[in-house]
């Protein structure tokens, strides 16, 4: 009983220390670019030392990436959670929504760190990186939704990676818009064009 309060205040502290870093870091790279902010920068628009970012992150690739990482944290437990009955399309659409409907909440931010992947190389190499593990969560579950080896047939992958490109285009879309159009209503529209490839491979 006495354990438990000073695990979840430190947790708690840890998090503020994160999410201090994360925002003064996001901020600098917004304005300056990410090649132009230093990681002295960083600390300093933070208030803390090096060694505390050192704790945190390893590089500042890391700082935009798992900002990025938590937008996907949640997609594999959407589709897990879909009803059995929907078209695999349906159920795709809704789990490529959370990290879009988490970007259309924080549109500001979130704005501000997609154009930093798609401008930025190093970044978008690793944000690529982290779809493959999305799309391998992602192909596994909709391999038992449809009743399919994950491991020899070839559509759970196809069809994960093309929910995916459908995520990418979105906020491509998104990003050239300055945030204009809506990410709900692009989403939408980019799966009606995929939803048949989708859903028919899935009968066969």
């Amino acid at each position: 009983m006495t354990i438990r309060p000073e695990v979840s205040l430190a947790q708690r502290k840890r998090q503020l220390v994160s999410d201090e870093l994360t925002g003064a870091a996001l901020k600098l790279l917004a304005r300056k670019g990410f090649d132009a902010v230093t990681i002295d920068e960083i600390v300093t628009a933070a208030g803390v030392s090096k060694r505390t970012f050192f704790r945190y992150f390893a590089s500042k690739e890391d700082v935009v990436i798992q900002f990025l990482a938590e937008m996907g944290t949640g997609m594999r437990a959407e589709l897990a959670g879909r009803p059995a009955q929907e078209p695999p399309s349906v159920a795709l659409r809704h789990t490529v929504r959370v990290p879009l409907d988490a970007c259309a909440g924080h549109a500001e931010q979130a704005l501000s760190v997609v154009r930093l992947v798609l401008d930025t190389p190093a970044l978008l190499a690793r944000f690529l990186e982290r779809q493959a593990q999305w799309r391998d969560g992602l192909a596994r579950e909709l391999a038992d939704r449809v009743g399919v080896d994950a491991d020899t047939d070839l559509y759970p992958f196809l069809a994960a990676g093309i929910a995916l490109s459908a995520f990418d285009a979105v906020l491509q879309r998104w990003s050239e818009s300055d945030g204009s159009e809506d990410p709900a209503t692009l989403t939408d529209r980019a799966f009606a064009v995929i939803a048949p490839a989708l859903d028919n491979s899935a009968r066969k």
